[in-house]
């Protein structure tokens, strides 16, 4: 009896054994390598079979190792800044954060750029003056140097709104308001407005939309930007794909309509969002319209920041 025992206990340990092999070989097809940074932060490196020149990297720390020392490679950040936004794009030793989190992100954020090795901020963009995408921007302006200011030509009486307007004015700088088709450069990266309103009732359909293109990808980060917007930008832009997207609103079912999606494309979607927030975000009918979409979806408050390099051809 105890032999028998003894036979299906290495027989359940084998079983076992067989599964977890079988999940990490699944992990390994889809996160790729895995490298760890000190003696705890695990880093997820990700190579997209149909992005060759792309490289994805997730992990819960910006460290170092998130860090590439090709100036002419276009490097992106989404940093997990919980139930909020902040990107930082970085080419040929130029820089543009767009949004930058909640008020208590400001000082991790700061603390992001200076591991990343960064002083200036050449364009810094407040997509729109919700507190979770520009509650830490007067830590950035107080603590880099600051090239051009953008945000939209509205107006809250928020004590966030006012401490950035303040931090603004202590530098003696400017905001500009930019117009839709507006065009600047991100190093070699070629960025245009494709949406803003000065006149939106509605603080989320006042959004600055960036398209931003290197090489032959193109990136749109759309801050909160709703259906309505949407729809404007799919007129004016009639034939509009994406490699890489920023999901709207935090992945909400405000945004993300099945026509854009359908029309987008998009490749990969990143969605930045806090984990168990109380709006549900992201919806279960935008994950279900991305996956349909064939997109690969990468969630801040599962994978923690993300970085995309894209190789310069």
């Amino acid at each position: 009896m105890g032999r028998k025992i003894k036979k299906q206990s290495k027989l359940i340990i084998y079983l076992l054994s067989i599964i977890i092999v079988s999940i990490l070989s699944f992990v390994g097809i889809e996160y790729g390598t895995t490298e760890t940074v000190g003696n705890t932060m695990p880093i997820n490196i990700v190579k997209p079979e149909n992005l060759q020149n792309i490289t994805i990297k997730i992990g819960p720390t910006i460290t170092k190792d998130f860090l590439s020392e090709t100036k002419q490679n276009l490097k992106v950040y989404f940093f997990d800044v919980g139930q909020a936004d902040s990107i930082l794009v970085m080419n040929e030793g130029q820089t543009m954060l767009i949004d930058a989190g909640n008020n208590d992100d400001g000082e991790m954020l700061v603390q992001n750029l200076k591991t990343l090795g960064i002083d200036k901020i050449d364009y810094l963009i407040g997509t729109h003056p919700h507190e979770d995408h520009i509650g830490g921007l007067d830590d950035i302006i107080k603590n880099f140097e600051i090239g051009t200011i953008y945000m939209p030509k509205v107006q809250t009486n928020t004590k966030t709104f006012e401490d950035v307007l303040d931090a603004i004015s202590e530098k003696d700088l400017k905001v500009t308001t930019p117009k839709v088709k507006d065009t600047f450069q991100v190093g070699q990266a070629e960025c245009q407005i494709l949406s803003v309103d000065n006149k939106a009732e509605n603080l989320n359909l006042a959004s600055i939309v960036i398209q931003m293109k290197f090489d032959d990808m193109t990136y749109l980060f759309t801050g909160d930007a709703e259906k309505e917007v949407e729809e404007k930008i799919l007129k004016d832009n009639k034939e509009l794909k994406v490699n890489i997207l920023k999901v709207g609103h935090h992945g909400s079912e405000t945004s993300s309509s099945e026509r854009f999606i359908q029309t987008v494309a998009p490749e990969i979607s990143i969605i930045s969002v806090g984990k168990d927030n109380s709006y549900g975000h992201p919806h279960q009918e935008i994950l279900d319209r991305l996956e349909e979409a064939d997109s690969k979806i990468y969630r801040t408050d599962e994978v923690g920041n993300v970085f995309i390099e894209q190789k310069k051809n």
